[in-house]
């Protein structure tokens, strides 16, 4: 199976994995998936990952997956933005408030993969990844 666009497969492994309460959800790994993971982990979006490498070399990463008291995902929505056909950008100026505020973007910028608090401190644009609330 060819992969087009694998944010895309991350954000719906993660969204179904949520849906069906599991603990944890396997991806295969990319630097850029293992930067968007570590950004949902510093925001608490997530209890936490491992990065895993099997005998075959082929590495993995593991998301352990957060809920709240009642069981609910503590991720209520995940939401790929640019896509590979349309590549959404912004500028430090413009990066869009995700539910007022509630949730956040992830950019890949020059200062590597940042949430959206984090790009406009840091004064940095970049691809809007996705959303994240």
């Amino acid at each position: 199976m060819s992969m087009t666009d694998p944010v895309a497969d991350l954000l719906t492994r993660i969204r179904n994995a949520c849906m069906e309460k599991h603990e944890k959800v396997e991806v295969p790994a990319s630097r850029l998936k293992a930067n968007i993971v570590r950004v949902l982990k510093d925001e608490g979006f997530i209890k936490n990952f491992r990065l895993n490498r099997d005998d075959n070399g082929h590495v993995s990463i593991k998301i352990f997956l957060k809920y709240d008291d009642k069981g609910e995902s503590v991720i209520r929505g995940i939401r790929r933005v640019s896509k590979p056909g349309i590549r959404k950008y912004t500028g430090m100026e413009s990066v869009p408030k995700v539910l007022g505020g509630v949730g956040i973007s992830i950019l890949s910028t020059s200062k590597g993969v940042l949430a959206s608090q984090k790009a406009v401190q840091n004064k940095v644009g970049g691809e809007i990844l996705c959303e994240v609330w």
